[in-house]
């Protein structure tokens, strides 16, 4: 009986224990408010999951939804203003 071994080098945990870059950790703290908005959007709509939603849950989802929105259009603007400096 002949045994079966791998033809490829073996794939190890050291190769995928790579820290970000500084460019990667920039670009989190860039989309952070998003990321705090899309929670807290996530966390009232978990709130309204298990039980009907009252007047004041439906104002705190759609509030968080609004934080949402206001936070990609920052990002979006920020993103247009980095792409129009270099550009000039």
């Amino acid at each position: 009986m002949k045994t079966i071994a791998a033809l490829q080098t073996l794939v190890t945990a050291a190769s995928l224990d790579i820290e970000p870059t500084a460019a990667e950790l920039d670009a989190i703290d860039l989309e952070m408010p998003l990321i705090r908005a899309e929670v807290e959007l996530l966390d009232a709509q978990i709130m309204t999951i298990d039980r009907p939603a009252n007047e004041l849950d439906a104002r705190r989802v759609r509030r968080a939804g609004n934080r949402v929105l206001a936070a990609r259009r920052d990002l979006a603007n920020r993103a247009d203003v980095a792409h129009s400096d270099g550009a000039a």
